[in-house]
Protein backbone atom coordinates (compact mmCIF):
# COMPACT_ATOMS: atom_id res chain seq x y z
CA UNK A 1 0.00 0.00 0.00
CA UNK A 2 1.34 3.45 -1.43
CA UNK A 3 0.65 6.65 -0.34
CA UNK A 4 1.67 10.46 0.05
CA UNK A 5 0.51 11.94 3.03
CA UNK A 6 1.49 15.29 2.35
CA UNK A 7 4.56 15.20 4.73
CA UNK A 8 6.88 12.65 4.33
CA UNK A 9 6.49 12.17 0.59
CA UNK A 10 5.81 8.86 -0.68
CA UNK A 11 5.26 6.27 1.94
CA UNK A 12 4.51 2.39 1.31
CA UNK A 13 3.19 -0.02 4.09
CA UNK A 14 4.47 -3.42 3.45
CA UNK A 15 5.19 -6.78 5.82
CA UNK A 16 9.10 -7.24 5.85
CA UNK A 17 10.73 -10.54 6.71
CA UNK A 18 11.69 -9.48 10.11
CA UNK A 19 13.52 -7.34 12.63
CA UNK A 20 16.67 -7.98 11.13
CA UNK A 21 16.00 -6.36 7.62
CA UNK A 22 16.70 -3.01 9.08
CA UNK A 23 19.80 -0.67 10.46
CA UNK A 24 19.91 -1.09 14.35
CA UNK A 25 20.27 2.50 14.91
CA UNK A 26 17.03 3.02 12.55
CA UNK A 27 15.12 0.76 14.02
CA UNK A 28 15.86 1.79 17.51
CA UNK A 29 15.55 5.79 16.51
CA UNK A 30 11.65 4.77 15.95
CA UNK A 31 11.36 2.94 19.36
CA UNK A 32 13.49 4.76 21.51
CA UNK A 33 15.31 3.47 24.73
CA UNK A 34 12.75 3.55 27.38
CA UNK A 35 11.58 -0.41 26.56
CA UNK A 36 14.31 -2.82 26.30
CA UNK A 37 11.72 -5.32 24.32
CA UNK A 38 10.79 -3.20 21.55
CA UNK A 39 14.82 -2.95 20.81
CA UNK A 40 16.56 -4.08 17.48
CA UNK A 41 18.68 -6.47 20.03
CA UNK A 42 16.09 -7.90 21.52
CA UNK A 43 13.92 -9.07 18.59
CA UNK A 44 16.48 -9.86 16.41
CA UNK A 45 18.05 -11.94 19.16
CA UNK A 46 14.74 -13.82 19.19
CA UNK A 47 14.82 -14.09 15.56
CA UNK A 48 18.76 -15.67 15.31
CA UNK A 49 18.23 -18.19 17.73
CA UNK A 50 15.22 -19.47 16.05
CA UNK A 51 13.11 -18.84 19.20
CA UNK A 52 10.38 -17.61 16.24
CA UNK A 53 10.57 -18.15 13.23
CA UNK A 54 10.20 -21.43 11.27
CA UNK A 55 8.46 -24.45 13.29
CA UNK A 56 7.58 -21.89 16.77
CA UNK A 57 4.22 -20.75 15.56
CA UNK A 58 5.60 -17.50 15.65
CA UNK A 59 6.64 -16.40 12.40
CA UNK A 60 7.63 -12.66 11.73
CA UNK A 61 5.76 -10.29 9.46
CA UNK A 62 7.11 -6.80 10.65
CA UNK A 63 4.55 -4.10 9.27
CA UNK A 64 6.41 -0.98 8.62
CA UNK A 65 5.89 2.35 6.41
CA UNK A 66 8.92 3.45 4.42
CA UNK A 67 9.38 6.22 2.21
CA UNK A 68 10.17 5.76 -1.71
CA UNK A 69 14.54 5.58 -0.16
CA UNK A 70 14.23 2.89 1.86
CA UNK A 71 13.89 4.71 4.63
CA UNK A 72 12.07 3.76 8.44
CA UNK A 73 9.27 6.05 9.54
CA UNK A 74 7.14 3.63 11.12
CA UNK A 75 7.13 -0.08 12.39
CA UNK A 76 5.15 -2.72 14.45
CA UNK A 77 6.85 -5.64 15.87
CA UNK A 78 3.78 -8.21 14.44
CA UNK A 79 3.77 -11.95 13.99
CA UNK A 80 1.51 -14.55 12.25
CA UNK A 81 0.43 -17.11 14.61
CA UNK A 82 -0.99 -20.23 14.42
CA UNK A 83 -1.78 -20.79 18.15
CA UNK A 84 -2.39 -18.52 21.16
CA UNK A 85 1.20 -19.89 23.30
CA UNK A 86 2.85 -17.55 24.70
CA UNK A 87 0.55 -14.26 25.08
CA UNK A 88 -0.39 -14.01 27.88
CA UNK A 89 -3.93 -12.68 27.07
CA UNK A 90 -5.93 -15.24 26.65
CA UNK A 91 -8.08 -15.71 23.63
CA UNK A 92 -8.59 -19.71 23.54
CA UNK A 93 -12.39 -19.31 23.97
CA UNK A 94 -12.95 -17.26 20.95
CA UNK A 95 -10.71 -19.53 18.94
CA UNK A 96 -13.32 -22.76 19.78
CA UNK A 97 -16.72 -20.16 19.46
CA UNK A 98 -15.52 -19.60 15.45
CA UNK A 99 -14.36 -22.92 15.35
CA UNK A 100 -17.66 -23.92 16.27
CA UNK A 101 -18.93 -21.95 14.21
CA UNK A 102 -17.16 -23.53 11.29
CA UNK A 103 -14.24 -21.04 10.46
CA UNK A 104 -10.86 -20.75 11.24
CA UNK A 105 -9.58 -18.58 13.80
CA UNK A 106 -5.77 -19.55 13.30
CA UNK A 107 -3.57 -18.08 11.57
CA UNK A 108 -3.66 -14.47 13.18
CA UNK A 109 -1.80 -11.54 13.28
CA UNK A 110 -0.26 -11.06 16.89
CA UNK A 111 1.54 -7.70 17.57
CA UNK A 112 3.66 -8.28 20.35
CA UNK A 113 7.21 -8.37 22.17
CA UNK A 114 6.90 -12.11 22.01
CA UNK A 115 6.68 -14.06 25.01
CA UNK A 116 6.80 -10.99 27.24
CA UNK A 117 4.10 -9.98 29.21
CA UNK A 118 5.01 -6.63 30.08
CA UNK A 119 3.85 -3.25 28.58
CA UNK A 120 5.18 -1.18 26.19
CA UNK A 121 4.94 0.59 22.67
CA UNK A 122 3.00 -1.62 19.86
CA UNK A 123 3.22 1.52 17.56
CA UNK A 124 7.03 2.30 16.61
CA UNK A 125 6.75 6.15 15.10
CA UNK A 126 9.23 8.65 14.26
CA UNK A 127 5.49 10.63 14.15
CA UNK A 128 2.17 10.28 15.69
CA UNK A 129 0.29 10.97 12.61
CA UNK A 130 1.63 7.91 10.90
CA UNK A 131 -0.25 5.37 13.49
CA UNK A 132 -3.61 5.26 10.79
CA UNK A 133 -0.72 3.61 8.44
CA UNK A 134 0.19 0.70 10.74
CA UNK A 135 -2.98 -0.16 11.52
CA UNK A 136 -4.56 -0.05 8.22
CA UNK A 137 -1.73 -2.40 7.46
CA UNK A 138 -2.36 -4.79 10.32
CA UNK A 139 -6.02 -5.04 8.99
CA UNK A 140 -5.15 -5.44 5.58
CA UNK A 141 -2.27 -8.09 6.17
CA UNK A 142 -5.32 -9.89 7.63
CA UNK A 143 -7.77 -9.44 4.98
CA UNK A 144 -5.82 -10.10 2.07
CA UNK A 145 -3.97 -13.31 3.66
CA UNK A 146 -7.22 -15.04 5.15
CA UNK A 147 -6.09 -14.30 8.53
CA UNK A 148 -9.10 -14.00 11.21
CA UNK A 149 -7.46 -10.98 13.45
CA UNK A 150 -4.95 -8.52 15.09
CA UNK A 151 -4.19 -9.01 18.20
CA UNK A 152 -1.72 -5.98 20.20
CA UNK A 153 -1.05 -6.34 23.70
CA UNK A 154 0.16 -4.90 26.91
CA UNK A 155 0.03 -1.65 25.10
CA UNK A 156 1.90 0.87 27.05
CA UNK A 157 -0.98 3.47 27.95
CA UNK A 158 0.13 6.34 26.07
CA UNK A 159 -0.88 4.06 22.69
CA UNK A 160 -4.33 3.08 23.68
CA UNK A 161 -6.03 6.08 22.18
CA UNK A 162 -4.15 5.79 18.80
CA UNK A 163 -6.09 2.21 19.06
CA UNK A 164 -9.13 3.44 19.72
CA UNK A 165 -9.06 5.91 16.83
CA UNK A 166 -8.93 3.23 14.49
CA UNK A 167 -11.77 1.36 16.19
CA UNK A 168 -10.20 -1.54 17.23
CA UNK A 169 -11.90 -3.48 20.48
CA UNK A 170 -10.12 -2.44 23.27
CA UNK A 171 -9.61 -5.37 26.32
CA UNK A 172 -8.93 -4.74 29.81
CA UNK A 173 -6.98 -6.77 32.54
CA UNK A 174 -4.73 -6.61 35.50
CA UNK A 175 -1.16 -6.70 36.58
CA UNK A 176 0.41 -6.19 39.98
CA UNK A 177 3.12 -3.80 39.44
CA UNK A 178 5.11 -2.37 42.27
CA UNK A 179 4.89 1.23 42.42
CA UNK A 180 8.24 3.62 43.75
CA UNK A 181 6.78 6.16 45.97
CA UNK A 182 10.36 8.10 46.16
CA UNK A 183 11.23 5.12 48.47
CA UNK A 184 15.14 5.52 49.50
CA UNK A 185 15.43 2.16 51.12
CA UNK A 186 13.87 -1.27 50.95
CA UNK A 187 13.23 -0.32 54.73
CA UNK A 188 11.46 2.57 53.81
CA UNK A 189 9.28 0.63 51.47
CA UNK A 190 8.25 -1.50 54.41
CA UNK A 191 7.27 1.18 56.50
CA UNK A 192 4.35 2.16 54.41
CA UNK A 193 2.95 -1.12 55.37
CA UNK A 194 1.12 -2.62 57.66
CA UNK A 195 2.65 -3.55 60.76
CA UNK A 196 2.30 -7.90 60.41
CA UNK A 197 2.90 -7.32 56.67
CA UNK A 198 5.57 -5.68 57.13
CA UNK A 199 6.81 -8.59 59.85
CA UNK A 200 6.31 -10.92 57.13
CA UNK A 201 8.23 -9.46 54.94
CA UNK A 202 11.10 -9.45 56.67
CA UNK A 203 10.52 -12.78 57.89
CA UNK A 204 10.52 -13.64 54.64
CA UNK A 205 13.66 -12.72 52.79
CA UNK A 206 15.85 -13.33 56.48
CA UNK A 207 14.30 -16.96 55.58
CA UNK A 208 15.30 -16.86 51.86
CA UNK A 209 18.62 -15.34 52.55
CA UNK A 210 19.52 -17.74 54.88
CA UNK A 211 22.66 -19.92 54.15
CA UNK A 212 22.59 -18.19 50.69
CA UNK A 213 24.93 -15.94 48.71
CA UNK A 214 22.81 -13.78 46.56
CA UNK A 215 25.13 -12.05 43.22
CA UNK A 216 23.80 -9.86 41.01
CA UNK A 217 25.46 -9.57 37.70
CA UNK A 218 24.98 -7.59 34.60
CA UNK A 219 26.86 -6.36 31.52
CA UNK A 220 30.12 -7.84 30.94
CA UNK A 221 29.58 -9.91 34.53
CA UNK A 222 27.33 -12.24 32.76
CA UNK A 223 29.56 -15.15 31.51
CA UNK A 224 28.92 -18.02 29.79
CA UNK A 225 28.73 -20.44 32.47
CA UNK A 226 26.14 -17.83 34.15
CA UNK A 227 23.96 -18.28 31.00
CA UNK A 228 24.56 -22.37 31.62
CA UNK A 229 23.29 -22.77 34.55
CA UNK A 230 20.12 -20.20 34.03
CA UNK A 231 19.42 -22.36 31.12
CA UNK A 232 18.95 -25.50 33.48
CA UNK A 233 16.63 -23.35 35.82
CA UNK A 234 14.52 -21.46 32.97
CA UNK A 235 13.92 -25.54 31.39
CA UNK A 236 12.93 -26.70 35.00
CA UNK A 237 10.31 -23.66 35.22
CA UNK A 238 9.31 -24.54 31.28
CA UNK A 239 9.01 -27.74 31.88
CA UNK A 240 6.40 -27.76 34.67
CA UNK A 241 4.27 -24.70 33.50
CA UNK A 242 3.99 -25.32 29.51
CA UNK A 243 5.88 -28.24 28.57
CA UNK A 244 8.69 -26.51 26.24
CA UNK A 245 10.62 -23.73 26.93
CA UNK A 246 9.61 -21.17 24.35
CA UNK A 247 13.61 -19.39 23.97
CA UNK A 248 16.30 -21.55 22.83
CA UNK A 249 19.86 -21.47 24.39
CA UNK A 250 21.47 -19.40 21.80
CA UNK A 251 18.73 -16.82 23.02
CA UNK A 252 20.56 -16.36 26.21
CA UNK A 253 23.88 -16.05 24.45
CA UNK A 254 22.87 -13.60 22.15
CA UNK A 255 21.13 -11.22 24.63
CA UNK A 256 23.67 -11.37 26.50
CA UNK A 257 26.24 -9.94 23.97
CA UNK A 258 23.57 -7.60 22.41
CA UNK A 259 22.45 -6.09 26.01
CA UNK A 260 23.63 -7.37 28.68
CA UNK A 261 24.10 -3.66 29.99
CA UNK A 262 20.15 -4.04 29.99
CA UNK A 263 19.76 -7.47 31.91
CA UNK A 264 20.32 -7.78 36.04
CA UNK A 265 20.87 -11.66 36.13
CA UNK A 266 19.97 -12.51 39.86
CA UNK A 267 21.62 -16.04 41.01
CA UNK A 268 21.49 -17.50 44.49
CA UNK A 269 24.85 -19.60 45.71
CA UNK A 270 24.52 -22.67 48.15
CA UNK A 271 27.84 -23.45 48.89
CA UNK A 272 29.42 -22.12 45.77
CA UNK A 273 27.16 -23.32 43.84
CA UNK A 274 24.14 -21.87 41.56
CA UNK A 275 20.46 -23.23 42.37
CA UNK A 276 18.04 -20.52 41.40
CA UNK A 277 18.41 -17.49 39.54
CA UNK A 278 16.31 -14.82 37.75
CA UNK A 279 16.35 -12.27 34.97
CA UNK A 280 15.33 -8.74 34.64
CA UNK A 281 15.36 -6.55 32.06
CA UNK A 282 16.01 -2.83 32.55
CA UNK A 283 14.29 0.32 30.89
CA UNK A 284 14.53 3.86 31.47
CA UNK A 285 11.24 3.95 33.89
CA UNK A 286 10.89 0.51 34.89
CA UNK A 287 12.52 -2.73 36.05
CA UNK A 288 10.85 -6.18 34.39
CA UNK A 289 11.03 -9.13 35.75
CA UNK A 290 11.02 -12.21 33.16
CA UNK A 291 12.36 -15.54 33.96
CA UNK A 292 12.96 -17.45 37.11
CA UNK A 293 14.10 -20.70 38.17
CA UNK A 294 15.84 -23.56 40.58
CA UNK A 295 17.49 -26.70 40.97
CA UNK A 296 16.23 -27.07 45.05
CA UNK A 297 13.67 -25.66 46.48
CA UNK A 298 13.77 -22.88 49.47
CA UNK A 299 10.83 -21.64 51.14
CA UNK A 300 10.79 -18.09 50.00
CA UNK A 301 13.51 -17.98 47.42
CA UNK A 302 11.36 -16.94 44.77
CA UNK A 303 9.69 -14.00 46.63
CA UNK A 304 13.40 -13.12 47.32
CA UNK A 305 14.76 -13.50 43.60
CA UNK A 306 11.66 -12.39 41.37
CA UNK A 307 10.20 -9.47 43.68
CA UNK A 308 12.37 -8.26 46.64
CA UNK A 309 15.84 -7.95 44.80
CA UNK A 310 13.73 -5.99 41.62
CA UNK A 311 12.37 -3.68 44.06
CA UNK A 312 15.81 -3.34 45.79
CA UNK A 313 17.31 -2.66 42.75
CA UNK A 314 14.08 -0.27 41.58
CA UNK A 315 14.71 1.72 44.47
CA UNK A 316 18.86 2.08 44.06
CA UNK A 317 18.44 3.26 40.20
CA UNK A 318 15.31 5.21 40.92
CA UNK A 319 13.05 3.30 38.65
CA UNK A 320 9.44 3.94 38.41
CA UNK A 321 8.03 0.32 38.86
CA UNK A 322 8.92 -3.29 39.00
CA UNK A 323 6.87 -5.32 36.38
CA UNK A 324 6.87 -8.94 37.32
CA UNK A 325 5.08 -10.83 34.65
CA UNK A 326 1.78 -11.93 34.53
CA UNK A 327 -0.86 -13.25 36.75
CA UNK A 328 0.02 -14.06 40.39
CA UNK A 329 -2.24 -12.75 42.94
CA UNK A 330 0.42 -13.65 45.36
CA UNK A 331 2.20 -10.38 44.47
CA UNK A 332 -0.40 -8.31 46.45
CA UNK A 333 1.00 -9.71 49.73
CA UNK A 334 3.84 -8.48 49.16
CA UNK A 335 3.79 -5.03 47.88
CA UNK A 336 2.81 -5.37 44.53
CA UNK A 337 -0.31 -3.62 43.52
CA UNK A 338 -3.31 -4.09 41.00
CA UNK A 339 -2.82 -2.14 37.84
CA UNK A 340 -4.62 -2.16 34.17
CA UNK A 341 -3.15 -3.62 31.53
CA UNK A 342 -4.77 -2.63 27.69
CA UNK A 343 -4.77 -4.94 24.41
CA UNK A 344 -6.31 -3.90 21.01
CA UNK A 345 -8.48 -6.31 18.51
CA UNK A 346 -9.33 -6.23 15.31
CA UNK A 347 -11.43 -8.79 13.96
CA UNK A 348 -12.30 -9.30 10.17
CA UNK A 349 -16.01 -10.84 10.12
CA UNK A 350 -18.26 -8.50 11.48
CA UNK A 351 -20.50 -10.61 13.12
CA UNK A 352 -17.95 -12.27 15.01
CA UNK A 353 -16.80 -8.46 15.95
CA UNK A 354 -20.42 -8.31 17.14
CA UNK A 355 -20.07 -11.26 19.38
CA UNK A 356 -16.33 -10.38 20.95
CA UNK A 357 -17.51 -6.50 21.76
CA UNK A 358 -20.29 -7.84 23.81
CA UNK A 359 -18.05 -10.28 25.34
CA UNK A 360 -15.38 -7.48 26.18
CA UNK A 361 -18.02 -5.01 27.15
CA UNK A 362 -19.27 -7.79 30.17
CA UNK A 363 -15.73 -8.66 30.68
CA UNK A 364 -14.59 -5.38 31.65
CA UNK A 365 -17.13 -4.89 34.10
CA UNK A 366 -15.74 -8.04 35.79
CA UNK A 367 -12.38 -6.56 35.40
CA UNK A 368 -13.21 -3.32 37.23
CA UNK A 369 -15.11 -5.04 40.17
CA UNK A 370 -12.12 -6.88 40.57
CA UNK A 371 -9.93 -3.90 40.51
CA UNK A 372 -11.63 -2.49 43.58
CA UNK A 373 -11.75 -5.57 45.43
CA UNK A 374 -7.90 -6.20 44.81
CA UNK A 375 -7.01 -2.78 46.02
CA UNK A 376 -8.70 -3.16 48.88
CA UNK A 377 -6.33 -5.84 49.57
CA UNK A 378 -2.84 -4.26 49.42
CA UNK A 379 -0.58 -4.50 52.16
CA UNK A 380 -0.33 -0.65 52.71
CA UNK A 381 -1.58 1.30 55.83
CA UNK A 382 -4.82 1.87 56.00
CA UNK A 383 -5.71 4.42 58.50
CA UNK A 384 -2.71 2.40 61.17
Amino acid sequence: MSEDDGSHGELTVRIAPGVGEFDADEWNALGGTHNPFVAHEFLTALEDSGSVGHGSGWDPATVVVTDAAGHLHAAMPSYAKGHSQGEYVFDHAWADALHRAGRDYYPKLQIAAPFTPATGPRLLLSDPALSPYLLKGAELVCEQNGLSSAHATFIEPEQVALFEAGDWLIRKDIQFHWINQDYDSFDGFLEALASRKRKNLRKERAAAQEGLRIERLSGDDIREEHWDAFWVFYQDTGARKWGTPYLTREAFTLLGERMADRMVLILAFEDGEPIAGALNFVGSEAIYGRYWGCTKDVRFLHFELCYYQAIDIAIERGLSRVEAGAQGGHKLARGYEPVPTTSAHFIVDEGFRAAVADFLEREREGVAVDSVILRERTPFRKGE
